[in-house]
């Protein structure tokens, strides 16, 4: 029996210090016994490593960053869509879900599948929601705080103990062990990744991360577990 093809768009081709995954979800997608994939590369940046994996990509285009509106991703992808014939979009970072979410509706009358989360759910998980969601969910999380300004580091003392954590609102986190780095933390990641700034309470232990995925009635269907070095 024939296997069916589908043309599938991957973003998060880059591999910075911290790597995008794209390149593993693709060569996941390879990998499957049940289907044949046409991938195209969707990149933001004319160096990323995987516009140039030839063995893995079959064709690349540039798409604008999630800071340029929703009106003008809807443009290129419409673009796109034109000479590629999409099946499905698979967008891998955090920062572009929002566009994607607000578009998923206009890009599934041209064609085009998604698998996301609705805006309130992706919202509720959000880090700066962190302390609701673990209440909410009866789940245990690091004490958290988000503070908007350097005027507030300094009562930050009196509810945490060092070290802590200064944590972006999409990426970054790093290991404070005195008011001065938390000032220097604050100010690299908010330059970086903009307002607000996560305060964490550091827990002692082994790092790991699971990314599951259930079946939406409490099975899980299938779930990785990674370390960050």
């Amino acid at each position: 029996m024939k296997k069916p093809r589908f043309n599938i768009a991957v973003t998060g081709l880059n591999a910075i210090d911290s790597p995008g995954p794209g390149v593993a979800v693709i060569r996941a997608l390879r990998e499957a016994a049940s289907f044949e994939t046409r991938i195209i590369g969707l990149s933001y940046e004319s160096l990323e490593p995987g516009i140039y994996m030839h063995d893995l990509v079959d064709r690349t285009y540039s798409i604008p960053y999630p800071t340029a509106g929703t009106d003008t991703l809807l443009e290129r992808l419409e673009y796109i869509q034109e000479r590629e014939k999409l099946d499905v979009i698979i967008p891998n970072f955090d920062a572009e879900l929002y566009p994607f979410i607000r578009l998923e509706a206009k890009l599934k009358a041209i064609g085009i599948h998604m698998f996301l989360p609705t805006m309130h759910q992706f919202e509720e998980r959000h880090k700066v929601n962190l302390n609701d969601f673990g209440k909410k969910y009866h789940i245990n999380v690091p004490k958290s705080k988000v503070i908007y300004d350097l005027n507030t580091v300094r009562s930050l003392v009196s509810e945490f103990s060092f070290p802590m954590i200064v944590k972006g609102k999409f990426y970054d986190a790093s290991i404070a062990y005195s008011i001065e780095e938390v000032k220097s933390y604050f100010n690299k990641i908010s330059a970086k990744w903009g307002l607000p700034v996560i305060i964490q309470e550091f827990v002692h232990g082994t790092e790991f991360n699971v990314t599951g995925l259930g079946d939406g009635k409490g099975k899980t269907i299938a779930a990785v577990p990674m370390r960050k070095q």
